[in-house]
């Protein structure tokens, strides 16, 4: 691939990485730094209603979920920016034939070709 069109996906993923970190910054921040009575609002001493406690506690394990995904697609995207450094990028990692440039534009992290992620997802179906 040309420098043109490997600093052009750099930049996508670079921005999307940004995007992601401020979303894990505001996850955190939201929902992991609260108290349960801080999260409430509630300043007296007395015990919270078993329906809040659960209430909040889904709450906090849906933030945890939505932070867990981010990270793992941090993770995928600085494997993308490795693979752009290496000079292996936009090569598929299961058969070594191009990935089109429609699929990096959707998915710029890929590391497979659509054929293989097609047969990826009906081996694990």
């Amino acid at each position: 691939m040309e420098k043109r069109k490997l600093n052009h996906f750099k930049k996508l993923l670079l921005n999307k990485r940004s995007e992601l970190n401020t979303q894990l910054g505001i996850i955190r921040e939201n929902s992991f730094q609260e108290t349960m009575k801080n999260s409430s609002g509630d300043n007296s001493s007395y015990s919270f209603h078993m329906a809040d406690q659960g209430t909040d506690s889904q709450e906090r394990e849906k933030a945890f979920l939505f932070a867990s995904r981010e990270g793992r697609l941090i993770y995928h995207i600085d494997q993308a920016l490795e693979r752009i450094e290496e000079g292996t990028y936009s090569i598929c990692q299961e058969c070594g034939n191009p990935i089109t440039e429609e699929r990096l534009e959707v998915v710029p992290h890929a590391r497979l070709c659509i054929e293989c992620k097609s047969h990826e997802e009906k081996q694990n179906e």
